[in-house]
């Protein structure tokens, strides 16, 4: 029994077709994937599959063989990723986390400072919600995150950017002809806000109607702006959102500035203090030389 008959197996078995699998997933000719079934099933010594007329379906010996042949294939995957890296020189690890959506401005900016200095070094990257990033950085599982300011113990934050909140609104919506809008016509609109997730933006938020005078009770709690944005078009609702979040709007959606004082929300670079990591130190100073400062 070799690797490839089990890999033929596994994809008939998942594609229910012979046919299927032999075009879409082995490039390979159906009768030559048949023989190799066949093959299989005589060294297993049962039927895995039975034919009909109606196509071919798995036995149940065919079920119980499935399991253990995708295990197989796991592992001995598994053994060659092993052996690649017993043959390579270790290589340093930086692992960086974003606030989902950051990632699309601010990873090559990062990435760009860890290669310019070392170019051998392996960046691993992970998108979360801002609470689970700081959690992670506190765990010590990410070295840096871009994120909201998190309490967490032995984390620092440093300044990277500030943005406005802007409203997003459908596109054919009455406050969408406006070039900017007045906090005071959002009361009585469908008002989509912040879950306790995203709280660091929940709580700009009712702050700045507080400022402004106003009371609005959200019609919807979201967790993202994904789900933020996809509310505003169903429902045509609408709600305030960072200016990055414009990145992710589709036709149906569009966004307008807030007139008068516009609030903002800061992105924070975060970092363990009990992190003695050199590519730690680097990665910091080298941040605070972009043109894009990172303030203390």
């Amino acid at each position: 029994m070799e690797l490839r008959h089990l890999r033929y197996f596994v994809a008939v078995a998942e594609e229910g077709s012979l046919t299927l699998a032999a075009e879409k997933r082995l490039h390979t000719a159906q009768p030559s994937l048949s023989r190799q079934i066949r093959d299989l099933e005589y060294e297993v010594g049962v039927p895995l599959f039975s034919r009909s007329a109606k196509g071919i379906e798995m036995t149940p010996a065919g079920r119980a063989f499935l399991d253990h042949a995708r295990q197989s294939l796991a592992e001995a995957q598994a053994a060659v990723e092993a052996a690649r890296r017993a043959a390579e020189p270790d290589k340093p690890v930086f692992s960086m986390g974003f606030l989902t959506g950051m990632e699309v401005e601010w990873l090559p900016i990062a990435s760009r400072i860890l290669r310019d200095e070392l170019p051998n070094i392996e960046i691993r990257v992970v998108s979360q919600y801002s609470p689970q990033l700081a959690e992670d950085l506190h765990r010590g599982k990410l070295d840096v995150a871009f994120l909201r300011a998190e309490g967490k113990p032995n984390v620092e934050y440093k300044l990277v950017a500030s943005e406005p909140l802007v409203v997003m609104l459908p596109s054919d919506h009455r406050l969408a002809a406006q070039d900017a809008i007045d906090p005071h016509e959002l009361v009585g609109e469908i008002f989509i806000g912040m879950s306790d997730i995203p709280h660091v933006l929940r709580d700009v938020i009712n702050r700045y109607f507080d400022k402004v005078g106003i009371s609005i009770k959200p019609t919807h709690l979201i967790d993202n702006f994904a789900m933020a944005i996809s509310l505003v078009a169903s429902t045509r609702g609408v709600c305030l959102l960072p200016a990055y979040a414009e990145n992710f709007l589709s036709w149906s959606v569009v966004s307008r500035p807030l007139k008068g004082e516009v609030p903002s929300i800061d992105l924070m670079l975060g970092y363990n203090t009990l992190n003695t990591s050199p590519l730690l130190k680097l990665f910091l100073t080298r941040m605070e030389n972009q043109g894009t400062a990172v303030a203390s």
